[in-house]
């Protein structure tokens, strides 16, 4: 295709971006990402962009300097005159902290994303946001993408037999499970879960039906493991012979990998929107790239072609 935008990225998952680049036949925007031996981040953006469509490739998951360096690319492309500028975020950090649920905390997924248009985004595109309603957050296009795109025909794939039962590790993810559950033809069953802290899950009861031997447990993110796998001991308990869990983004913080591992789960299957490293990667772990979806949307945003009819099953 003549792919006449610019895709830059930053640091946080470089991988992931060049896979982007390589699938729209194109090159990387030349950019400069260094430190100054204090630390301090230094970018430049290595060629002209002047009334150009660029596109900012850049996961915004811990540490904080991946936030700090999409804004500053952000603010090298402003400067530069580019014409359009999107902010491609595959995975949203601090998406958790939505709202004001406890007296004399901030509302973090606000002002990241304030941060974010303050540096100059024209449009943001994210993928499999924990919380919806953060798209209200700003007043530019806002383009919500979603990874049962890429899983979907994975899924078919594996799930061949009518044995196995969709399951939702807490009531926040329903509507994004039952959404599988209907493509795959398959029935639903929720876990309850409560959350007397923060990463530590309290599973009390399955709504539903647990009598089946295989489960498909969907989330969108697994950051401590704690939820999923509870849930997979809950369902085991409940006569489950064989577990899979999906989720779109992998953090795989603290011990994790050691709780997926002992865990009844066969097989962890995520995208690749986290850059995942070497040490991070485990027998149970297969990694289904979200880089064609990613592909196939700045291609349509840049040809002022339709997002939402991607979506269509």
């Amino acid at each position: 295709m003549d792919m006449q935008a610019r895709i830059f990225t930053g640091r946080s998952n470089p991988t992931l971006a060049h896979k982007i680049v390589d699938l729209l036949g194109t090159t990387p925007g030349a950019i400069s990402i260094s430190n100054f031996s204090d630390g301090e981040i230094r970018v430049k953006i290595e060629e002209n962009i002047r009334g150009k469509d660029v596109f900012i490739v850049q996961s915004t998951n811990p540490p904080a300097e991946n936030i700090l360096e999409l804004l500053l690319i952000l603010d090298a492309a402003r400067r530069s005159s580019a014409r359009r500028i999107t902010a491609v975020i595959p995975y949203y950090g601090y998406a958790r902290q939505d709202r004001k649920d406890q007296p004399r905390v901030p509302i973090s997924a606000r002002l990241v994303m304030d941060a974010i248009v303050s540096a100059g985004a024209d449009r943001i595109m994210a993928m499999d946001l924990h919380s919806t309603q953060i798209q209200g957050f700003v007043n530019i296009p806002f383009d919500h993408l979603y990874a049962k795109t890429i899983f979907v025909e994975y899924l078919k794939e594996l799930v061949r037999d009518d044995e196995y039962i969709v399951v939702t590790p807490d009531v926040g993810g329903i509507k994004i499970a039952r959404s599988y559950a209907k493509i795959l033809g398959l029935p639903l069953t929720i876990i309850d879960k409560r959350r007397p802290h923060p990463n530590k899950a309290e599973v009390m009861n399955i709504i539903g039906d647990a009598t089946a031997k295989k489960a498909l447990v969907i989330d969108d993110m697994i950051d401590t493991g704690g939820s999923v796998t509870e849930a997979a001991r809950l369902l085991q308990e409940r006569g489950v012979e064989s577990i899979i869990v999906v989720a779109s983004h992998g953090l795989f913080s603290g011990q994790c990998i050691e709780r997926l591992t002992a865990a009844p789960i066969d097989k962890v299957v995520v995208t690749d929107s986290i850059l995942i490293p070497e040490q991070h990667i485990f027998p149970k772990l297969e990694i289904v790239s979200a880089a064609p979806m990613l592909a196939e949307a700045i291609k349509r945003i840049h040809r002022e072609e339709s997002i939402s009819s991607l979506f269509e099953f």
